[in-house]
């Protein structure tokens, strides 16, 4: 992951030599939409958007671990990598041409913008969630995915386009009460998948099946489980509605119960040097650290697990492969500020305290 991140950042870097316009915005992230509102109108900004706009295929949808500020041309696009909602695929160009679109409208960011969200929109399956990849691609893809905050991603846009905040006033009635009405049914499959404990609400799997919304395998070492991570980013776009209903506050409390109770104390990550000369990972003691939270939580027993490759259960981190133990996050303090923050302003501001 990391080399395939820095690949890109050369890549592009490279490419931006070529183009004084780009050369100080070639590498494509988040923060692209977090500028001045004045820069979206410059020079600079209008000849991402072109890219951008280059970039979407056919379907309406954009790639994933693509710089977007490249054209592609320079930049060729990884087929498995098109069409996606995963890593901020579709869902952050769709933001940025928003900016753009909201600093002077040109007929092609609108267009794109439209055929983007007419595309975000066709991808909301029966069942109202949205899979990884739309066309469907076959195997896990095709499951609600909350994995990485995709899910929650597309819904926080589509809420901002739904109100016409921010830099979405330009978007036409009847694509704003589309994009609200899908919002209405994601929130309908968030409550109905949060997994129940002896009739108890706690959080979600990171991916549900589609049909059953049952908690659902995905890679070999995401295993249907309790999510001490993607159910941050779940809980916190509940809270963010105006006027929840009793279901949504239920879901709220439940999910904050089950972060208090899952809560890991008097443990470290220790980064270390294994004996091969190879950096490595420990958990170690520690009374006076923070509390952690495992990625992957047991359905029934809330006990922490971990996975390798080889999708064998374990107990302790120490007991899967180095290769996963540096390559994937299977602790995080991501609740933390959530109970600490989020939760109290969110009580205060519906009236519970």
């Amino acid at each position: 992951m990391i080399a395939r991140c820095w690949m890109l950042v050369v890549i592009a870097l490279t490419a931006a030599l070529a183009s004084p316009v780009l050369a100080q915005t070639a590498v494509w992230n988040g923060e692209i939409v977090e500028r001045d509102p004045a820069w979206y109108a410059t020079a600079e900004a209008r000849a991402i958007a072109d890219s951008v706009v280059a970039h979407q295929s056919p379907e309406g949808g954009w790639p994933k671990n693509t710089s977007l500020a490249v054209p592609p041309d320079v930049v060729p696009v990884d087929e498995r990598s098109k069409n996606t909602f995963d890593n901020d695929g579709t869902t952050l160009p769709m933001a940025f041409l928003a900016r753009v679109i909201a600093a002077g409208q040109r007929p092609a960011d609108r267009a794109a913008f439209d055929r983007g969200l007419d595309y975000t929109l066709a991808a909301q399956s029966p069942s109202g969630g949205w899979p990884q990849f739309y066309p469907l691609r076959p195997g896990y893809y095709t499951h609600i995915t909350y994995n990485d905050d995709a899910m929650v991603r597309i819904m926080v846009l589509l809420d901002e386009i739904a109100d016409g905040s921010g830099p979405y006033g330009f978007v036409d009635a009847d694509r704003r009460a589309r994009a609200g009405a899908a919002v209405a049914r994601g929130v309908q499959t968030i409550l109905a998948t949060q997994v129940r404990q002896n009739g108890v609400l706690t959080v979600w799997c990171a991916q549900h099946d589609e049909n059953t919304l049952e908690p659902a395998w995905a890679r070999a070492f995401e295993p249907p489980s309790l999510s001490g991570s993607e159910s941050v980013g779940i809980t916190r776009f509940l809270m963010s509605i105006p006027d929840p209903s009793p279901a949504v506050i239920a879901a709220v409390e439940g999910a904050i119960g089950w972060f208090r109770a899952s809560a890991i104390h008097g443990i470290r990550l220790q980064p270390v040097t294994a004996p091969d000369g190879e950096p490595d990972l420990q958990v170690v003691a520690d009374p006076q650290a923070p509390p952690l939270w495992a990625r992957f939580y047991d359905l029934e027993t809330n006990r922490p697990i971990f996975l390798g490759r080889d999708s064998v259960v374990h107990y302790e981190l120490s007991q899967i492969e180095r290769e996963r133990r540096m390559g994937y996050r299977y602790y995080g303090d991501r609740p933390a500020a959530l109970l600490r923050d989020d939760y109290p302003a969110w009580r205060r501001r519906i009236g519970l305290s």
